[in-house]
């Protein structure tokens, strides 16, 4: 990679290195996070999941 690198050009080198299943499994987690942030803001899910949002770098107040 190289400072002039766009967006397109890291989709088609991952699309060249990586495995289905390596793309299956980082979608799903990032599935897995947006369903957290997203659905889980009950009291007691939120307090859970606090410490989890400031380590993935997301501001939530």
């Amino acid at each position: 990679m190289n400072a002039n690198d766009t967006v397109s050009d890291r989709f088609e080198l991952a699309r060249g290195e990586l495995t289905m299943a390596q793309i299956a499994a980082g979608l799903a987690f990032g599935a897995a996070i947006v369903f957290a942030l997203l659905f889980l803001q009950e009291p007691l899910a939120h307090d859970a999941t606090h410490s989890f949002r400031h380590a993935a770098g997301v501001v939530c107040h």
